[in-house]
């Protein structure tokens, strides 16, 4: 298939366009409350063949970019996540993402046999999918929602970890390899590619943490592609070594998101909106490879029926099971039992046995889409409700402050860092002497492995490293005044035609 300059000009525009559109769905979708995935699968409903007309319905090339747009949710979800707000309810989350991943496909699986009428393979690919919770989804509705740390930890941890074992557990049944192994050996494999997964994981991170803060980069700007690349090296010598390179990626995320690296902020902040990026793809191309012409009433009674015992029935016995790994209140597991949406995650993981031609593989893809969607309708806009219902919301609940240039901006500043190298004559000068423009100033003064609040009388040395805040509109004249007293020292306010 050829690709002219022609293609490319309609791609990109077609493709600024949606992009455009789903940024400002985001808004539209948090003041309603909704996760923004269904804008954007119906965005993808849309633009295919019962809308604009777009054809998609290559079910290898969306097997493959769904896994590529989780490989880059999942590194900004470690990176941005607080070991901190994670580790008091770290042994629910890992038992919540295997023991309780475990009992909700038994039981969605055998509901779908003996009741909606599957066969074995498809019941159990019907449980093994949906039995993954979604991070995007789950915290794009929970950031209006103040909950006590071990809640939030709980449900990040779950939705970081448990992508691991269930894409284990499809590949393993779309393949038809777990019949032929038998269940023991299945979950032998699962717990190896989830141990090897997490070592590598710890390997790539804690190494390349080391890498991060010895290497000395020649622009800031290559630091968050850096560490979002070791990120993307961890899934990929995972995957290479017949490891599960999901947990791969989350973990070694996990260890880069909390070291101290050079320019944290700034790679928080390219990595999320890598992953902006990658969530708006994915659902969009999902939502292209829905055929609604296949969304038949049956579809619709076995996906609300699926979706019933899976909510009611296989989530709190999951989460009441796990309880006894980490005892929480009866109120915090309810809303953990209700807030565990399933977001886009299930809909990449049918693509698997979509891609492998297993039989019925389209009617699972069509239960879970559907099924997705109406249970982040019925969830997604309750939690708040919930939270204050069951009493575990918290108005006074402190969070971690995210840090960035927001505020400069607000008021059109700049942040400037200057180093005195040996040769100049900034040594020895006081911060009362340098007489910067009025409305800047020197905020820190960082010496070695000191940092200096600075007074008028503190005296600047060879080596020191200098912020200075200074009004945008003051910027020129700022640098200009810090480059005379560089070369002229305290004489140049008179040399050179110095300001103040």
């Amino acid at each position: 298939m050829s690709f002219d300059a022609h293609q490319l000009d309609m791609f990109l525009l077609v493709g600024s366009a949606v992009t455009l559109l789903a940024v400002l769905a985001v808004r539209a979708s948090s003041g309603a409350g909704l996760p923004s995935l269904l804008v954007y699968l119906l965005m993808g409903v849309l633009l295919g063949e019962s809308g604009i007309g777009i054809p998609f319905e290559d079910a290898e090339v969306a097997h493959a970019l769904g896994f590529g747009a989780l490989v880059l949710i999942l590194a900004e979800g470690g990176l941005t996540t607080s070991w901190r707000e994670i580790r008091p309810a770290m042994r629910l989350g890992i038992a919540l993402s295997t023991l309780g991943v475990a009992i909700s496909v038994a039981v969605v699986a055998c509901a779908g046999h003996y009741l909606l009428g599957l066969d074995w393979q498809l019941a159990v690919l019907l449980g093994a999918t949906t039995s993954a919770t979604d991070a995007a989804a789950v915290f794009s509705v929970l950031r209006s929602v103040p909950l006590p740390r071990r809640l939030t930890g709980a449900l990040e941890a779950e939705s970081g970890l448990n992508d691991a074992p269930v894409v284990v557990l499809v590949v393993l049944v779309s393949t038809g390899a777990a019949a032929e192994d038998g269940p023991w050996v299945m979950a032998a494999l699962i717990v190896f590619e989830l141990v090897a997964g997490i070592g590598i994981g710890l390997a790539v991170g804690f190494g390349g943490g080391w890498l991060m803060r010895r290497v000395a980069l020649p622009v800031s700007g290559l630091y968050p592609i850096a560490v979002l690349a070791l990120a993307v090296l961890a899934y990929g010598t995972g995957a290479a070594l017949h490891a599960s390179g999901f947990a791969a990626v989350y973990v070694a995320a996990l260890v880069l998101g909390n070291a101290e690296l050079p320019h944290r902020a700034a790679t928080r902040s390219f990595a999320e909106g890598v992953a902006w990026i990658a969530q708006i793809g994915l659902f969009v191309m999902l939502g292209l490879l829905l055929s609604p012409a296949r969304l038949t009433w049956e579809v619709v009674g076995l996906a609300f029926a699926a979706g019933l015992v899976l909510t009611f029935v296989a989530r709190p016995l999951s989460v009441l099971a796990c309880s006894l790994v980490q005892r929480m209140p009866p109120r915090e597991l309810a809303f953990i039992s209700w807030a565990g949406l399933r977001g886009a995650v299930p809909i990449v993981f049918t693509t698997i046995p979509l891609a492998e031609g297993v039989d019925g593989a389209d009617t699972l893809f069509d239960i879970v889409f559907v099924m997705v969607v109406i249970y982040t309708l019925l969830t997604g806009p309750t939690l708040p409700l919930v939270a204050r219902v069951l009493k575990v919301a918290r108005r006074s609940e402190p969070r971690d402050l995210e840090l960035e240039a927001a505020p400069l901006e607000r008021i059109a500043a700049d942040l400037l860092q200057i180093t005195i190298s040996p040769r100049s004559l900034l040594h020895g000068v006081e911060v009362g002497e340098l007489r910067l423009p009025e409305g800047a100033s020197v905020s820190m003064v960082i010496r070695g492995d000191e940092t200096i609040v600075p007074e008028r009388r503190t005296v600047l040395r060879r080596g020191d490293d200098l912020l200075v805040v200074t009004p945008r509109r003051l910027r020129e004249p700022t640098e200009e005044r810090l480059r005379q007293v560089s070369r002229g020292g305290r004489l140049g306010q008179w040399l050179g035609g110095g300001t103040g």
